[in-house]
């Protein structure tokens, strides 16, 4: 029984795609997110080049339902997919 459920598993992304924007969020409302960006385009050698806007408490709540919109959805297709090829 490889089964999974397909609810579960987009619940679980929604939860990891929706958090790893709030966390964006937050670093965007504390004025940090523009030295991460800038340190890790670095690190791969590569110019900044994107200047981060200010922080829009509307925008950043749009983000978040949005992505964890698509994760439930990716989430619960990969376990509908996962249960298909597991029959």
């Amino acid at each position: 029984m490889n089964s999974i459920n397909p609810n579960k598993t987009g619940l679980t992304l929604a939860i990891f795609v929706g958090g790893w924007h709030l966390i964006w969020s937050i670093l965007v409302a504390a004025g940090w997110i523009q030295k991460v960006i800038n340190f890790v385009f670095g690190m791969h050698f590569i110019k900044p080049v994107y200047i981060v806007e200010p922080f829009d408490f509307i925008r950043a709540i749009i983000l978040i339902i949005i992505a964890s919109m698509i994760g439930y959805i990716a989430g619960f297709i990969l376990g509908t997919i996962w249960n298909l090829l597991h029959r």
